[in-house]
């Protein structure tokens, strides 16, 4: 799950950051999988570390409810 929603995420946030930032251009397809690249490859394992966190957490948050 981590790998799947990792890759889905950062390929989204990419898209958009970049559309926003370039524009539609020549570039456009290369300077996007650039920055999914650089982004997928800090996400996963960010993702990783924090996910038992964020689990914790959303327990608790539903055991308080």
């Amino acid at each position: 799950m981590p790998l799947l929603l990792s890759i889905l995420m950062t390929c989204i946030v990419s898209l958009i950051s970049t559309l926003t930032g370039v524009g539609i251009t020549p570039q456009f397809i290369s300077k996007w999988l650039s920055s999914w690249a650089v982004s997928w490859i800090i996400a996963f394992p960010v993702l990783l570390l924090v996910l038992p966190i964020v689990r914790k957490a959303t327990a608790a948050l539903v055991r308080a409810s």
